[in-house]
């Protein structure tokens, strides 16, 4: 058994599907692979997420401990999202699935020229060569 803030889990698979249970929270980590970034320059890398939803993303990522909001007092304040250490024990497996993924389009369908120069180009930053 495991537990966590009194919520108990059956196993450890549970505990990271509780904590990953929707596709944003790992492409919100995706993006903070490289290095910090701001409210805007995240929104911008993941287009089709609303204001809304990242903001409730990376609450829920920083109660997790996975990522880490830090404020600068400055005007206008500056926030920047980085990865705990917890959260960059994320790279292997973001890697195996960021592999993976292009793996199985290749085999079962096609990817456009704009989408492996996006992919490339984050990859590129964290060391990953395909």
């Amino acid at each position: 058994m495991y537990k966590i803030n009194d919520k108990e889990y059956q196993c450890s698979v549970a505990v990271t599907l509780d904590i990953f249970n929707d596709k944003w929270k790992l492409f919100i980590i995706w993006n903070l692979l490289d290095n910090g970034k701001r409210f805007k320059d995240l929104h911008h890398s993941i287009s089709e997420i609303t204001q809304k939803t990242l903001t409730v993303k990376l609450k829920e990522l920083e109660a997790k401990n996975i990522i880490h909001r830090e404020v600068f007092a400055e005007v206008p304040p500056r926030v920047v999202y980085t990865l705990t250490p917890a959260g960059k024990r994320l790279t292997p497996v973001l890697k195996e699935m960021f592999h993976w993924g292009i793996d199985y389009v290749e085999e079962h369908g096609e990817i456009s020229d704009d989408h492996v120069c996006c992919e490339l180009e984050i990859a590129g930053k964290i060391g990953l060569q395909k």
